[in-house]
């Protein structure tokens, strides 16, 4: 396989079969085509059902299959960026890995050496989760490659907490054990979206420790999105840039279906807004993680998942449109 453009096929876009109606046939993401139908994927979307790592209402294992239904009628071209999200490079649905429903241990090593592998091929992944506990390997395999790495982590929690009921990795703790692991650049991370109580202050300070910058669901109505956007910038230049979209991040009116709801959250335009304002910074990876279809009602939750993917794949295309290429060291 060459890394010279010139020598790759022209992207194939979504899948346009005369007479079958978008609502019909199998739902890859947004129509995509699958991994092993192409020479080559820039970004492969990869859903990880893996939800053991839970505390709360259990059920994002179905997440990803939601998210692809929610996604069929996600169309190819941006307004804002101007781009057509699959035409400047190759994007695929890679499928679901088959990680085990028992062993925290067991899936987050599966997910590591899958990751690994895309990465080895020169496939930047958005992964479907799922709990938040795929992060870790996610970003262990990032990080092999990047070294450590910015973090933006929109959420309502921290998910800097340790161990509970005596595991050590859990949907609580992933960017506790990224930060131990020297995974990530701390000095260039932030946490976006943060509301609700703890169990103590003590919390936020082993967080502060850590060296994460916060931004508070409340900024947004203090300060204005683009206020936000601009702290952010500020915060994560100068690196490869992750992302990590927990989608509890949203008010529940917007997003219902998740295992550990908190009121008072994100709307789906500031979410949208302020993804859009994160060009240019050399995204590496990505994931989406923490729906709950049982808990949804009217698609809410899948279509605002659906439609979060949708804008980080936008601002991966507008960078290659660009020649903005992600950062590497």
């Amino acid at each position: 396989m060459t890394d010279d453009p010139t020598h790759r096929p022209e992207p194939i876009g979504q899948h346009d079969t005369p007479g079958m109606p978008r609502y019909a046939g199998i739902a890859t993401y947004a129509l995509l085509p699958t991994r092993d139908s192409v020479a080559h994927a820039d970004v492969a979307v990869l859903g990880i059902p893996f939800d053991a790592g839970t505390s709360f209402r259990p059920g994002a294992r179905f997440g990803p299959s939601h998210i692809r239904e929610a996604s069929r009628q996600l169309h190819p071209y941006h307004q804002t960026h101007d781009v057509s999200l699959f035409a400047v490079h190759q994007v695929v649905d890679a499928g679901d890995l088959g990680v085990s429903p028992y062993s925290i241990d067991d899936a987050v090593a599966t997910i590591e050496s899958e990751a690994d592998a895309f990465a080895a091929d020169g496939t930047r992944l958005i992964a479907l989760g799922g709990d938040h506990t795929i992060a870790l390997p996610l970003l262990r395999a990032v990080a092999k490659r990047q070294g450590p790495v910015a973090v933006i982590h929109f959420d309502a929690h921290l998910d800097t907490w340790d161990t509970l009921h005596g595991a050590p990795v859990w949907h609580g703790s992933p960017f506790r054990r990224a930060a131990e692991e020297g995974l990530l650049d701390l000095g260039r991370c932030v946490h976006v979206g943060l509301r609700g109580g703890v169990y103590d202050k003590s919390e936020l300070e082993a967080d502060e420790a850590l060296g994460f910058q916060v931004i508070r669901a409340d900024d947004y109505e203090a300060q204005g999105v683009g206020t936000i956007i601009e702290r952010i910038r500020n915060r994560v230049d100068g690196g490869p840039v992750y992302l990590s979209v927990d989608i509890d991040v949203l008010d529940p009116a917007h997003a219902p279906g998740t295992g550990t709801p908190e009121v008072a959250g994100l709307t789906t335009r500031e979410l949208f807004t302020t993804l859009r304002g994160l060009t240019g910074l050399g995204i590496v990876g990505a994931d989406l993680v923490e729906v709950a279809p049982a808990y949804d009602h009217a698609q809410l939750t899948g279509l605002a998942a659906a439609h979060t993917v949708w804008e980080i794949l936008a601002v991966m295309a507008h960078d290659a449109q660009h020649g903005r290429p992600p950062a590497h060291r």
